[in-house]
């Protein structure tokens, strides 16, 4: 659970920035997409597989020349 303070004399946007930057470093919204609906197991490892497929077809990519 992200929990920020806000200290004496900050603004609430530099707080509001703080607390943004915590919710992304602790996965908070990919936590609650994930949980969001019910996968069952198949469902998950269907896509668990073909995730993977993608993550290997891109490696197998030969690299962009840099200009």
């Amino acid at each position: 659970m992200a929990v920020v303070n806000v200290n004496q004399g900050e603004s609430i946007e530099s707080a509001l920035r703080r607390f943004k930057r915590k919710v992304m470093s602790e996965e908070i919204i990919k936590d609650a997409k994930k949980h969001a609906f019910f996968m069952s197991r198949g469902q998950k490892a269907k896509l668990k597989s073909a995730l993977a497929r993608k993550r290997n077809k891109r490696k197998a990519r030969p690299p962009r020349p840099r200009t």
